[in-house]
């Protein structure tokens, strides 16, 4: 094989290997967007809407129950008592439910808090609608404050026959502290619509 040839396929190697690292570094650029798609028209990875849903012309399903759990955690161990007053409850779909949370910053200062909600399973985070609740905003807190805050939501009766119980998941992350929830309302509102 002349030397020539041999340069010739070795050109042609290397233009194919670089095709593709250049095809790889653009799907895995697209990732991102194609991961917010998917999630949009699926509704999972479980995020919901911090814009508040309107309930009325809700349809109450009276012949059905759903079992909703109610989690509550601090970020990075902060000094803050985070707890539902109740962990789990049977509801109705379209009925609208109030559970409230207690809580108390355990610091001698004051600072600010970003409550972020997941629901499970993700494609519930659709159909799981909050009225009001204090993860819409940023809660101040002065130094060792105790406040009763509530979430008041519904389940929406065209939920997945066969979603018998729905995790609400709350984090507190204390943004006095340094804490980032990485959260953005508006990549809410693209992930999951409960309105």
């Amino acid at each position: 094989m002349s030397h020539e040839t041999t340069s010739k396929r070795h050109t042609k190697t290397v233009t194919k290997l670089l095709l593709v690292t250049v095809g790889m570094f653009g799907f895995g650029f697209a990732l991102v967007p194609l991961y917010d798609v998917i999630c949009d028209i699926t509704g999972l990875n479980g995020v919901v809407n911090l814009q508040a849903a309107d309930h009325d012309g809700a349809t109450v399903d009276e012949d059905r129950t759903v079992t909703v759990e109610f989690i509550a955690t601090v970020n990075g161990n902060r000094p803050w008592t985070f707890k539902p007053e109740v962990r789990r409850m049977e509801v109705t779909p379209g009925e609208l439910h109030t559970v409230t949370f207690r809580t108390t910053n355990g610091q001698s200062e004051d600072t600010v808090s970003q409550i972020v909600p997941s629901v499970a399973p993700g494609l519930a985070g659709r159909h799981f609608r909050k009225t009001e609740c204090f993860c819409f905003t940023e809660q101040p807190f002065e130094a060792g404050e105790n406040r009763d805050m509530s979430v008041t939501f519904f389940i929406d009766s065209r939920i997945d026959e066969r979603t018998n119980t729905v995790t609400l998941s709350y984090t507190l992350f204390d943004l006095g502290a340094g804490d980032d929830p990485d959260f953005d309302p508006e990549d809410a509102e693209l992930h999951a619509n409960t309105r």
